[in-house]
């Protein structure tokens, strides 16, 4: 465990820190407007810590700093050390696809048009990220009737030079052929800049042009020439119409989108240039050190901006919480784009609902990436494998089961039971309970009260004998190999308790899910149990503990919404909806229902004497 550097030796100034391992390996990288207070941060009692942060803490051996002028130099420096060294207890990409984007060798002498995926290299204009390649190339070959420029390989474009005989690509227009020297390098540089400014989203001028020169060549009885420009046009607008437009035409902005849970986080960000969407990208990053909401937001930003974007930094970037630090990243974004920069957070109108429609992207990626991981079957052998080593269970959890309560102040309380038959969720074995003996707000007795009934069905479907068994079994027939609580260690105490006074012990293990920092509880322990995060035990733990919370709370909104629509009519033998409601009618009220006398009631020609008499006998004990 790192030690407490000595007294003043830590200065009070702006700067970058670096904790690292026993092997001299940096774990963490962070920086700080005062080094002295923000490393005494760490220098504390451990339970006053952050779980991942006193991990954090416990596992380096040393820390170092470098003091810097200021804080954007501190985040800039912070930034190059987290891509240097890469910290296992940074914040980090877990899905960082390489996106496809246009591009454009403009330091070439006869630029082409392509798409490129990868590192991004010098002299080369970048348009996008695009989702998917085909969009380029559908857009590409789009323009290419209006700006004909190259987009052959440099051994194509020598090979046709050679020859003095252009390719196909000229003959159907979509090439202006520099290759055999059918246009000067000036009116081709000037197509090459007319699509770079198509592709910033500077539209209007070119249509304009396009439409004065085809005028200007049908006056001059110039037809043949007007219909190709007449054609480029068409090509033009075919073009802008996929470009959605989603803002003011003379807005630059970035609208960064999230959708998390504890352990990872999926961000989506849609470019919008000229109030035109250029382009999109997104990504899933491991939430490995503690982050408030704000703190997730810098990190975000910090990965969006610290390579020079292609894209270039907008006047304006949105995003669904304020950024922790907001007035050193603005002055950083400010520093990156050559003028001010502005990070808000959208609060009403067409701003408010863009975010709204990336959050909603964010969030269906996220559902994706949980999707994806939850359906592969090498996946769930491989997360089962995991829970039994790390849990140390005598073979792999073929059926987990987890519970969880829901009540609102000790009313309407429930449990659920969700199931996991290897690895998957099995709908058909979910049980719900009432809880019926536990008075208040008690959610250990509710949990042992469940679980005293479920066990003891299973104890009671297990000894009866072979010949009064039917022939399916009961809904309690088959045991847990692993039995999950929602909660930490008093909830995971509580269902050790009822194992053991079961005579279970030996055959069901027990474990607690603590929401808050996914720890995982076991009996005999009284340190959580390390399960790495990111794996695939710990997100099939999280993902069934996320179940069984659904599951619950809607039987528990089902019940409150019952009891809250329900009659003191309710119950009545013979007395059903539409002699209810005819009763209700006739007689002027629930209430005058209640203090009718049972003559006035038998007097009703709908109503039998046997009814009435009924109805009269619950007001009228």
């Amino acid at each position: 465990m790192v030690m407490r550097p000595p007294a003043g030796t830590i200065p009070d100034q702006p700067g970058s820190y670096q904790f690292k391992d026993a092997h001299g390996r940096v774990i963490y990288v962070g920086k700080a407007a005062n080094l002295r207070s923000r490393l005494s941060s760490y220098f504390q009692d451990p339970r006053n810590l952050h779980p991942r942060t006193a991990q954090m803490v416990e596992t380096a051996e040393s820390v170092e700093w470098t003091i810097v002028r200021n804080e954007v130099e501190a985040l800039m420096l912070e930034y190059s050390l987290i891509k240097q060294h890469r910290p296992r207890f940074n914040v980090r990409l877990r899905d960082d696809k390489s996106y496809p984007y246009l591009a454009v060798t403009v330091d070439e002498q006869w630029p082409r048009a392509m798409v490129m995926r990868g590192r991004k290299r010098k002299g080369t204009r970048y348009f996008g990220p695009y989702a998917h390649a085909y969009a380029i190339r559908d857009t590409l070959d789009l323009l290419l009737r209006s700006f004909p420029v190259r987009t052959c390989s440099p051994s194509k474009f020598n090979q046709h030079h050679r020859l003095g005989r252009p390719c196909l690509l000229f003959h159907i227009e979509k090439c202006a052929g520099p290759c055999v020297g059918e246009i000067d390098e000036m009116p081709y540089r000037q197509l090459v800049t007319e699509l770079c400014d198509f592709l910033d989203g500077d539209t209007d001028e070119i249509v304009h042009r396009l439409e004065a020169e085809m005028k200007v060549a049908a006056t001059d009885l110039e037809f043949e020439r007007a219909a190709r420009l007449r054609d480029r046009l068409h090509a033009v607008r075919r073009a802008i119409e996929k470009q959605q437009m989603v803002a003011d035409r003379d807005e630059d902005v970035d609208v960064i989108g999230i959708a998390q849970d504890e352990l990872e986080a999926a961000v989506q960000v849609f470019f919008v240039r000229k109030g035109r969407m250029v382009g999109r990208k997104g990504f899933v990053l491991d939430k490995v050190e503690a982050l408030t909401p704000g703190g997730l937001v810098d990190r975000i930003l910090e990965h969006l901006y610290g390579d020079e974007p292609v894209t270039g930094v907008p006047k304006q970037v949105l995003v669904p919480v304020a950024a922790e630090d907001l007035a050193t990243y603005e002055e950083w974004l400010a520093h990156l784009r050559g003028s001010r920069v502005q990070i808000r957070v959208p609060q009403r109108g067409d701003k408010r609902s863009l975010m709204e429609t990336v959050t909603k992207n964010a969030t269906e990626e996220f559902n994706r990436h949980r999707l994806r991981r939850a359906s592969d079957h090498n996946t769930r052998s491989r997360a089962l494998t995991e829970l039994q080593d790390l849990l140390g269970l005598p073979e792999a959890p073929l059926r987990i089961e987890c519970y969880d309560m829901a009540h609102l102040q000790g009313t309407d309380y429930v449990g659920s039971m969700v199931v996991l038959e290897d690895g998957l969720p099995n709908k058909r074995e979910y049980r719900r309970f009432k809880v019926n003996d536990v008075p208040g707000n008690d959610d250990y007795a509710a949990m042992e009260e469940v679980l005293t009934r479920r066990l003891q069905a299973y104890l009671d479907e297990r000894d009866r004998p072979v010949t009064e068994r039917g022939e399916k079994p009961g809904k309690f027939a088959y045991p847990p190999q692993l039995l999950v609580v929602d909660g930490g260690k008093g909830q995971m105490n509580v269902a050790r308790r009822v194992v053991e006074s079961l005579g279970l012990a030996d055959e069901i293990p027990v474990a607690g899910l603590a929401k808050r920092f996914e720890e995982v509880f076991v009996p005999g322990r009284s340190e959580p149990v390390e399960v790495p995060r990111g794996s695939e035990a710990l997100f099939m733990l999280q993902r069934i503990r996320d179940e069984a919370h659904r599951f619950a709370n809607t039987f528990h909104r089902e019940r409150r919404s019952k009891r809250m629509t329900a009659s003191s009519l309710d119950g009545i033998p013979g007395l059903g909806e539409v002699r209810r409601s005819k009763l209700v009618k006739a007689m002027g009220g629930v209430n005058a229902v209640k203090r009718a006398e049972l003559n006035e009631l038998k007097a009703l020609s709908f109503l039998p004497d046997a009814v009435a008499e009924a109805i009269h006998a619950k007001f009228h004990p």
